[in-house]
């Protein structure tokens, strides 16, 4: 088993094309490699003012994307880790426009453990992020990731706030979801699961998706999207895939 492990870590285009195979049995569509773009956002949302969640946004990098491409959204924000709300608060800035919330979305309303990412690849990034990679923490503790980067480190954990995306909706009357963008390493089920009566009433979810365990209990796709059987593909990219709700009458796309 080791040895067909070290031949695909080698050997890309076979791992690619076994895995083309598999994915074709398991109905998925192709990958898409050009990665998603700020016009197709655009396209798909349809409207100037939209509701936009970014559930995970880190140093608020695509954040700015939403700022740029539409009129007047309103962008709640959610980032746990105090190091990347830093980097967010200098990157961004305040914006009439949006709200940064320094909480995790799980399944749970209280205090959860948060498994912080910390290390550097490089002199670049070590001076990019002073206090450590701040990209992959998570709700769900590290498995695979620790053998596939080995140099990302995960030697501290802290308690945040969590609440439950329903709960969060209800307190601030969120009537209707335009888009959902989702980058919350391993923890995806958890937010779907203490959000079930938001994803009702969201129209295109944009979310990360693993074929393993790179964190303890992560969903595969496959069990992604059979939890969320009222959404379809839109687009699949290599490890991200954009969903429509198919029982809102107002989402514009077919599903590629």
């Amino acid at each position: 088993m080791q040895l067909l492990i070290d031949m695909l870590t080698h050997f890309p285009r076979i791992k690619r094309h076994l895995r083309s195979i598999y994915d074709f049995f398991q109905g998925l569509p192709p990958v898409s490699y050009s990665g998603i773009s700020k016009k197709l956002i655009q396209e798909c949302v349809g409207k100037p003012d939209p509701t936009i969640l970014e559930i995970g946004c880190n140093d608020g990098s695509h954040t700015l994307w939403f700022l740029q491409i539409f009129k007047n959204p309103k962008v709640y924000c959610f980032e746990p880790d105090p190091r990347a709300a830093t980097r967010f608060k200098q990157k961004v800035g305040q914006h009439p426009n949006l709200q940064l919330f320094e909480i995790a979305l799980s399944d749970l309303n209280g205090e959860i453990e948060f498994y912080q990412s910390g290390g550097h690849k490089n002199e670049q990034e070590a001076e990019m992020m002073p206090d450590g990679w701040d990209l992959s923490g998570s709700i769900r503790k590290p498995k695979d990731h620790l053998v596939s980067h080995p140099w990302i480190k995960f030697d501290r954990a802290i308690t945040v706030k969590t609440v439950t995306l329903d709960d969060w909706c209800e307190e601030h009357e969120i009537e209707s979801i335009d888009f959902i963008w989702m980058d919350v390493q391993g923890a995806e089920l958890d937010i779907f699961r203490g959000g079930k009566k938001a994803l009702k009433k969201t129209r295109f979810l944009y979310t990360e998706y693993s074929y393993r365990e790179i964190y303890e209990g992560q969903a595969t796709i496959g069990k992604l999207l059979k939890y969320l059987n009222n959404f379809q593909i839109l687009v699949r990219y290599p490890g991200d895939v954009l969903l429509t709700n198919k029982q809102l009458e107002f989402a514009p796309h077919k599903a590629l």
